[in-house]
């Protein structure tokens, strides 16, 4: 009687929920110019994304993510090094820019990122942790 109890007990119920998981990190790349900065792709649907961006200047540079409701600064990025940003994006737009504590004669422009409607969930994607 107590194993049927036990066995009747443990097969679970209503009482595990089944919720979505995040949708798949979106891997963005860009590249920091004497003149602008580049991010591709530029338009994506909200959820995690990884933004890797390489410095291609003479000089240092502080990379910083900008949106409505959020700024991430990563570096100084030594020349010729790379940063990375890890973030959740909500729809909207953003920009990416490049500073340095050096005066610069023009500025360098920065990115701007789309960020569109959330993605699908990554329920059904196989290989993933």
């Amino acid at each position: 009687m107590a194993i049927a109890a036990a066995l009747i007990g443990g097969c679970g119920g209503d009482d595990f929920e089944n919720k979505p998981r995040a949708p798949v990190r979106v891997a963005l790349t860009g590249v920091i110019q004497d003149d602008k900065v580049t991010v591709s792709p530029a338009k994506v649907g909200a959820g995690p994304v990884e933004i890797t961006i390489s410095n291609q200047t003479d000089s240092e540079r502080t990379v910083t993510l900008e949106g409505e409701s959020i700024v991430e600064r990563n570096g100084p990025v030594k020349p010729g090094d790379t940063t990375t940003i890890q973030k959740t994006l909500e729809p909207g737009s953003y920009e990416v820019r490049a500073g340095s504590e050096k005066a610069l004669r023009k500025e360098i422009q920065p990115a701007v990122l789309q960020i569109g409607k959330q993605r699908k969930n990554s329920n059904n994607e196989l290989l993933l942790p």
